[in-house]
């Protein structure tokens, strides 16, 4: 599966759905965003059974300032609509590809259970 593109209209229904969701966020002028672009894709083509999306920052600018996006490229890794991982700056493949097998590997009734926890103590 390649890559697809995310814009404002398309952003939410993308990373709320069932599964595993990434989302690059970049622009054009940036260097480590084409230094990781290829990275992003190879490992579209290779892992089918995830999204891979992209945001272009610099065509959707309301939608990086909602994410607080404030480096780039961002990367972020959604899970059944809970994001699980953010992290601005170019990922080398194999750590790219490690990322992809621990998001795979997460225990989702362990991360609600976590997320749960952290709401109730934050009242």
């Amino acid at each position: 599966m390649s890559t697809i593109d995310v814009t404002e209209d398309t952003f939410e229904q993308t990373v709320t759905q069932d599964g595993i969701v990434f989302v690059d966020a970049w622009a054009e002028w940036c260097g480590p965003c084409k230094q990781f672009a290829p990275t992003y894709e190879k490992a579209s083509e290779k892992h089918d059974d995830v999204v891979f999306a992209k945001l272009d920052t610099e065509a959707h600018q309301q939608l990086a300032s909602a994410l607080e996006i404030q480096a780039i490229p961002t990367l972020m890794a959604f899970r059944d609509g809970i994001m699980v991982f953010r992290n601005a700056g170019a990922l080398p493949p194999a750590a790219f590809d490690d990322l992809i097998q621990q998001v795979k590997g997460l225990d989702m009734d362990d991360v609600r259970r976590q997320i749960a926890e952290q709401n109730a103590s934050e009242q």
